[in-house]
């Protein structure tokens, strides 16, 4: 019961629908092409199978017949039951229900197969689109829509093959099998039965119209109220500082007031429709009934013939509710593989090149040659970038917040290509290379540490999965990690858990380093790697990169210029170009830009 109350839940509810029902139905059919024969199958052993549980009934009114036939001429004293009749009645219906199970089974197993497979390759394809697909893509989405393709968008997907598929293809051959055989026991009776059908349609129409009104409410203010709460929850403090707890309960008052309102009445609706329905189908019943028994009294039917009759009537209203059901589910499975559809078919980056050049040993030379770019191409964010990075030095990027500089390593590592100009690297275009190869070039220690779920072990030999221990171990000493790792309980085995909470801001950093000098890149970006962290462990942080960054080419991105005063070369940008270029001390002896940036740090500082 709780089963099907959820079921009509669902059918009442308000259903996204595919901006293209038709279109998407027939590129997911188009995309299923492979399992043809599977599918073929299926369709069989639910033809099948409907077509022997339809049959059972009017065998099964025949032993009712025979019964009633005995009884009456042991009541005349003529005869009496022939139970060996009824016996072979009763065992062919058993038999034929066997099959007919048999074949429901033989088809669930074959649909099954066929929609992990569908939903196994789907996951796949996203998968891979997903390393195939440009940067600028996921920065002007959230991470919760890409990840609802491969989550709720695929599940939607497999649940409704796995259901919708079978269920339409039994419920339509159910109506007509039931049809037929209605028809062949009593027109009369089936003519009674067929009026009941618009009743029914014009009762669940209206209320399935004044429901999905509420249910669109309930679902809006649902919505509401989870963000009100999440946003409660988050900033709880500044709520309670601010002495705005009675505005906050009494903004969700009113939320909830609303909720309540809509969703009584929208399950009051919805309750509504099973006992209407069930009266409907009771009145179509008496009329079988009535009829049926006029029939019989005029010999023109039997009273197996009723009987049969009366399981057909169930039969076939019961198809039609599915179908309903079946219909909401087709219109959420095709606005899912629209939007799976729509995401697999986006534009991707061109992963390898045409002639790529493969270079063994790279010594990590970067030339920057009149570099233009921007996101939009009517508005440039890098003019004109020229810079010359020998091999081995240390180069810090300075600037104030959309001066461009990260935007400087996302063309470096090929996230985006240039609009004009080059970017070489030992003298060759990096657009010459395949994107795979030149980011293995790159290691890379970022202001958003990422550390995942498992052992400290595992997260540091992550940039090198063929380490050994002991090269962990050394790669942690160099980092300034090993002595905080040893003090941990269970030391380098300690398991963090999912976002890394169990440890400090400035330990996750130390072992995001520990994991780039195990990776051993020639090239080294430092993306503003100490700025979330206190002077005494930014120290600790400093020297491990000082040891990350000995005999590699690296780039440092700072917003804290103390850090990078002993850079070889500091790039500062503004709008887009490099206004100043040089040491430390050559740039503070111009007394420009860059050194208004210094002494206004040092000033905050002091």
């Amino acid at each position: 019961m709780a089963n099907q109350k959820k079921q009509r839940m669902h059918g009442m509810m308000a259903v996204e629908k595919a901006k293209n029902f038709k279109g998407s139905i027939k590129q997911l059919l188009s995309y299923m092409g492979r399992y043809k024969i599977g599918l073929f199958v299926v369709a069989i052993c639910a033809v099948i199978s409907t077509v022997f549980s339809v049959v059972g009934p009017k065998k099964l009114g025949k032993a009712t017949t025979e019964i009633s036939k005995g009884l009456m001429a042991k009541i005349q004293g003529t005869g009496g039951i022939n139970f060996d009749s009824v016996a072979k009645i009763i065992l062919t219906v058993f038999f034929i229900y066997v099959l007919s199970a048999i074949f429901n089974l033989l088809q669930g197993l074959v649909m099954t197969g066929i929609t992990q497979k569908v939903c196994y390759r789907m996951r796949k394809d996203i998968s891979e689109k997903i390393n195939r697909m440009p940067m600028q893509y996921f920065e002007k989405r959230t991470y919760g829509e890409v990840l609802s393709r491969i989550t709720n968008d695929v599940d939607t997907i497999g649940n409704g093959l796995n259901q919708s598929i079978t269920q339409l293809i039994t419920s339509v051959c159910t109506i007509i099998g039931v049809l037929i055989m209605m028809l062949s026991i009593s027109p009369v009776m089936t003519f009674i039965v067929a009026l009941m059908l618009p009743i029914s349609a014009l009762v669940l129409g209206t209320i399935m119209k004044k429901s999905q009104q509420h249910f669109r409410t309930q679902q809006e203010y649902l919505g509401n109220i989870n963000g009100q709460v999440e946003e409660v929850y988050g900033g709880h403090t500044i709520i309670k500082a601010f002495n705005k707890e009675d505005d906050v309960i009494d903004e969700f008052k009113k939320s909830n007031e609303v909720l309540y309102k809509s969703a009584w009445r929208a399950q009051f609706l919805s309750g509504m429709m099973h006992p209407i329905m069930m009266f409907i189908g009771n009145l179509g019943y008496v009329g079988v009934a009535i009829s049926g028994a006029f029939l019989a009294i005029n010999g023109k039917i039997t009273i197996g013939d009723i009987q049969a009759f009366i399981q057909y009537v169930n039969n076939f209203t019961r198809p039609i509710q599915q179908i309903a059901q079946v219909s909401n589910m087709l219109q959420s499975m095709a606005a899912s593989a629209e939007r799976v559809f729509e995401f697999l078919s986006e534009d991707e980056e061109e992963q390898t090149s045409q002639n790529p050049v493969y270079i063994k040993n790279i010594k990590g030379n970067i030339n920057f040659e009149n570099v233009k770019f921007g996101y939009n191409e009517n508005q440039m964010v890098i003019n004109s970038f020229s810079a010359n990075i020998n091999s081995g030095q240390k180069v810090a990027i300075v600037g104030p917040t959309g001066a461009g500089k990260t935007t400087m390593v996302k063309l470096l590592m090929r996230y985006y290509d240039v609009n004009d100009g080059a970017i070489l690297l030992d003298g060759h275009n990096i657009k010459d290379f395949n994107r795979g190869e030149l980011r293995f070039a790159f290691g890379m220690v970022l202001q958003d540490t990422w550390l995942f779920k498992g052992s400290i072990m595992e997260n540091i030999r992550y940039g090198r999965l063929d380490a050994t221990d002991q090269e962990v171990f050394d790669a942690a000493k160099a980092a300034h990690a090993h002595h905080f790792i040893k003090t941990l309980p269970d030391g380098y085995q300690m398991e963090l858990n999912e976002e890394a909470s169990n440890i400090s801001q400035g330990q996750k950093q130390l072992i995001t380093i520990a994991r780039a000098i195990l990776a051993d890149k020639p090239l080294l970006i430092l993306d503003e790697a100490t700025s979330s962290v206190d002077t005494r462990t930014e120290i600790r942080i400093q020297k491990a990169m000082d040891n990350l960054m000995q005999g590699r080419t690296s780039f440092v991105i700072a917003h804290r210029l103390s850090t990078i005063r002993d850079a070889d070369t500091i790039l500062v940008m503004r709008d887009g170009d490099i206004v100043e270029q040089g040491s430390h001390n050559e740039l503070l002896e111009k007394d420009g830009f860059y050194a208004e940036l210094y002494n206004s740090q040092f000033e905050q500082t002091a």
